[in-house]
């Protein structure tokens, strides 16, 4: 995988994050139970017995037969040539800082291979499915690809380019001038670093940074993982394709490719169960972030919108049994940033992390339980 040239020390880097997390949750006073495996099958079959699917009984699908979807890039020539004029100290720096985003430069996105990919999204559960098969890009897998926990970032960063002007975006000629021409070290690399965020993880303007990516920059500064926003925008961008049967992909497809390319160890025009990788070798999570509280699943705060996610539905990705999973209220969860009640909604969802439930991992011989073949 191009994103992790680590080796050996990828192992002790996911150690590393597995630590931090727990430190950041004894700092904060956050509750995160974890539970036994069992205990979590009784009670998630329960649940979807007793509350019933995210579909209604009858529900009848309204997806397009074809979405006809658009991932056209930036030209990341010139981020790719300040990059090869740094030094090995200044890339030990961000990687120090910002993990393995530069990764993400050499990367090309297949277009027609992303666009047969979008076909299998299904914005009911926001999962690829393939026939009897639910994939989807979890929290832990992108931590690994991305090998990034928790970012700290100087704020000089966002109130120096601020200054500029009133704009809602920032022009991408501006940003290079301050790589180009700062003297300190440790602001290039944070500029850099944002940079790719608006110009390759959330490609809303081209050749610009959108606004709203400058103030979630604004948060690093507070040690929060990048990883979740980056999940709801890309479920949130095949969501909004799929259901309009067209659209232009806001995510990052070089990333969504990886994990793709991840799984699967040859890609054919009919995808079958045999030839899926359910676990990515290098990913090694003794634990699965699977709910927060007052909620059957996870909740995911973006840029722009949040979205529901449940891990539960895609347990063989952790090489653990699959069993029935709770997904009652999944489909009618994702809301965006406008209109009245959403700020109301925002601090629910946000307040919900302060407790989170994680699940034991278990490897075991069959991969599904019977009551999930029903």
């Amino acid at each position: 995988m191009t994103l992790q040239l680590h080796g050996i020390s990828l192992y002790k880097d996911l150690v590393r994050i597995r630590l931090l997390d727990r430190k950041l949750i004894m700092e904060k006073g956050f509750l995160d139970k974890v539970e036994d495996n069992a205990a979590i099958r009784t009670w998630s079959e329960m649940t979807q017995q007793g509350k019933g699917d995210s579909l209604g009984e009858g529900y009848v699908s309204k997806l397009w037969d074809f979405t006809r979807i658009s991932v056209t890039q930036n030209s990341l020539q010139e981020l790719k040539e300040i990059w090869d004029q740094w030094n090995d100290d200044v890339r030990q720096s961000f990687y120090s800082n910002y993990g393995d985003l530069p990764y993400l430069l050499d990367m090309k996105v297949d277009k027609h291979l992303f666009r047969a990919l979008a076909q299998f999204w299904n914005p009911s559960y926001s999962c690829f499915t393939f026939g009897k098969v639910d994939l989807v890009p979890t929290v832990e897998e992108y931590m690994a690809l991305l090998r990034c926990s928790k970012i700290q970032v100087d704020r000089w960063v966002t109130t120096q380019i601020k200054q500029k002007g009133d704009s809602k975006c920032i022009f991408w000629k501006n940003l290079k001038d301050l790589i180009l021409a700062h003297p300190d070290t440790k602001k290039k690399v944070d500029v850099f670093a944002l940079s790719i965020y608006g110009l390759v993880i959330f490609l809303k303007a081209f050749g610009q940074v959108d606004e709203a990516i400058t103030d979630r920059f604004d948060q690093l500064d507070r040690r929060v993982t990048p990883v979740l926003a980056i999940l709801v925008e890309t479920f949130r961008s095949l969501n909004a394709c799929r259901k309009a049967g067209e659209g232009r992909f806001i995510g990052c497809a070089q990333l969504l490719l990886t994990w793709f390319h991840s799984h699967f160890w040859k890609v054919d025009k009919n995808l079958q169960e045999e030839e899926i990788k359910w676990r990515a070798p290098w990913l090694l999570p003794d634990e699965i972030l699977y709910r927060c509280i007052n909620f059957d699943w996870v909740t995911l705060l973006g840029i722009w919108r949040a979205v529901g996610y449940a891990p539960l539905l895609v347990l063989r990705q952790y090489r653990s049994r699959q069993f029935v999973p709770a997904t009652q209220g999944l489909a009618e969860c994702e809301f965006s940033y406008k209109g009245d009640g959403y700020k109301k909604k925002v601090r629910e969802m946000s307040s919900v992390w302060n407790q989170t439930r994680r699940m034991k991992s278990l490897a075991v011989g069959l991969m599904i339980t019977p009551e999930y073949s029903e």
